[in-house]
């Protein structure tokens, strides 16, 4: 008959019509209908799975989701891993097909989204919503020193740490990415890893940051897989279809992923981040889907020192044991040592006392410098917005400064085999040999972070070009990086691995690897064989009672009160 018949989809699924229903075909032979696809009218749907947030969980609950359903205006709105308000309908959605039959009266929830108003919103679309007095306010802070007024906004409830917030204001800020003509990305985001003694304020400040930026992640290496860090492969309830679902990173991208307990995750799930944190992407080949995500991130990690503690009395790589090829993803290497100083120590106890008794942190002297979180979030963007050039010779001063770093490193390796030459008698004692030092390497990576470092303080400064004081900054900051792994001895004490002390503990440590224990979990020994086996080694009993002093103060072994077992403490 050549009439057209409009069918109206009103749930998930629908049977198509197959005879024709118009008046012309009524009284005759009813016509076959045929689908024609330019003919319908599609509008836009997107579906949003919305979870809690962490801080309004119930006691004893885990977050909930909830189904969210965007059609037209409100599609494309959200992206994985924002905040936001959503203003709806909350309406049942009837099973359909066999599982109707045993739902019987249960019915599915949703919400019919009307109105979507993200709470974090991004870099280029703070200028837009920026209130009427902050570009004055962004001026005045422009002026003088921004730099180091600006680090004092991070965490400011948090005391000192100078160093280590300029390094985070600088993640924050981050360098402009570049692709050179053969397609080639060079990153421009900067990675920061905070390794120290427990109580030094790490979770803090990964929690400000992740706070701050408007697409921040935080996790926990304990409770994060390969998987739940880039991507897993589901079934969509809606199409049945296998979907990949996002992680933490690529959730994170264009933002910060701050990842905490980064020395406890399994070997095998940190060796997923080593394609993110320099590639900035995350290859896929999962049940039979094979791409490429993107993950344009900054990575923020807190890690504790084995064995918990930091000894001194250990090599750095002892200490850190992270792996060589992970160390040097990282732009900047802070360790924050927890040592006791009578002045630092006062300082310290006033402002928490300060805090603790005002609920906020004490005002700066100067009323000018006071940074709220929304001027600092403005003036981070502000700052990433511009794109400073590198002149030649500020070029070529960064290609003296490298080559005199490769020259340092190469003397300070041949110094430390000169001291290995000379300490043979204390290795044959027991003493385990240095290892040449995989963290304070210099190699063309960290020439590429001189370069990020000195172009993102470029940035903090408003100016349009790399100066020389940003990249002396840029390697002051690596330097005081270098000096904290350094770990110098306090005033007192004896340097590391040439005393009689780690020599017998390199015994203890070896024997109990040789009665069944491992890096993770030492078991105990007895103390009267590890006595006669000290005496065997040409050490007295007075050295070994020293010995066990020394790293029962720093609470790396405990010996019972018979003085009959030795305990190492577990570093978890």
């Amino acid at each position: 008959c050549g009439c057209e018949v409009f069918q109206e989809v009103t749930a998930r699924q629908f049977t198509p019509l197959t005879q024709c229903t118009s008046a012309q075909c009524v009284p005759r032979a009813r016509g076959r209908l045929h689908k024609q696809t330019r003919g319908s009218r599609f509008v836009r749907f997107q579906e949003v799975r919305l979870q809690e947030l962490t801080d309004q969980v119930p006691m004893g609950d885990i977050p909930r989701t909830l189904t969210v359903h965007c059609i037209e205006g409100a599609v494309r709105t959200l992206s994985p891993g924002d905040m936001a308000h959503v203003a709806g309908v909350f309406v049942p959605q009837p099973y359909t097909g066999m599982r109707a039959l045993r739902a019987g009266l249960l019915a599915d929830t949703l919400l019919e989204a009307h109105h979507v108003r993200p709470l974090k919103r991004r870099y280029d679309e703070l200028a837009a919503t920026a209130p009427a007095d902050m570009p004055l306010r962004l001026a005045a802070l422009g002026r003088g020193d921004a730099y180091t007024r600006v680090a004092r906004a991070i965490a400011p409830e948090i005391f000192g740490h100078e160093d280590v917030k300029k390094a985070l204001l600088l993640l924050l800020v981050g360098a402009p990415a570049k692709r050179t003509r053969e397609g080639m990305a060079i990153r421009g985001d900067i990675n920061v890893c905070l390794m120290g003694d427990p109580g030094v304020a790490k979770s803090q400040l990964l929690r400000f940051v992740a706070t701050v930026a408007p697409r921040g992640v935080y996790t926990t290496g304990r409770g994060s897989s390969s998987a739940g860090l880039t991507a897993a492969v589901l079934r969509d309830a809606a199409t049945g279809e296998l979907v990949l679902e996002g992680g933490a990173l690529v959730l994170a991208d264009n933002g910060i992923c701050a990842i905490d307990e980064f020395d406890k995750m399994d070997e095998t799930d940190r060796t997923a981040i080593h394609e993110v944190m320099e590639q900035q992407t995350i290859s896929i080949a999962k049940a039979g889907i094979t791409t490429t995500l993107n993950a344009r991130t900054a990575i923020l990690a807190a890690a504790n020192p084995a064995r918990s503690r930091y000894n001194p009395r250990m090599t750095p790589e002892e200490n850190i044991n992270l792996p060589a090829a992970l160390l040097s993803r990282f732009d900047v290497l802070f360790l924050m040592l927890d040592r006791p100083s009578a002045e630092a120590d006062l300082q310290l106890a006033r402002h928490v006392a300060w805090v603790h008794t005002h609920g906020r942190h004490p005002d700066p002297v100067d009323p000018a410098d006071a940074v709220d979180a929304e001027l600092l979030r403005h003036f981070v963007a502000a700052a990433r917005a511009r794109v400073p050039v590198l002149p030649s010779d500020v070029a070529e001063y960064v290609v003296g400064a490298y080559v005199q770093l490769r020259q340092q490193h190469k003397a300070a390796v041949e110094a430390a085999d000169a001291r290995r030459t000379l300490a043979r008698s204390a290795v044959d004692s027991g003493a385990a040999p240095a290892t040449r030092s995989a963290i304070g390497t210099t190699t063309p990576r960290t020439l590429l972070a001189i370069l990020r470092l000195a172009q993102a303080r470029a940035r903090v400064r408003a100016a349009e070009a790399v100066a020389i004081e940003d990249v002396d900054e840029a390697l002051r900051l690596m330097d005081a990086a270098h000096v904290t792994l350094d770990a110098r001895p306090a005033v007192g004490e004896r340097p590391a691995r040439t005393d009689t002390s780690s020599a017998i503990y390199a015994l203890m440590v070896r024997h109990a690897r040789t009665v069944g224990g491992t890096d993770a979990a030492l078991p105990q020994i007895a103390y009267a064989d590890m006595l006669d086996r000290v005496r065997d080694a040409g050490f007295s009993e007075a050295d070994f009672s020293r010995c066990i002093q020394q790293y029962e103060d720093i609470d790396v072994l405990q010996v019972n009160v018979t003085r009959t077992r030795i305990t190492f403490v577990s570093a978890s």
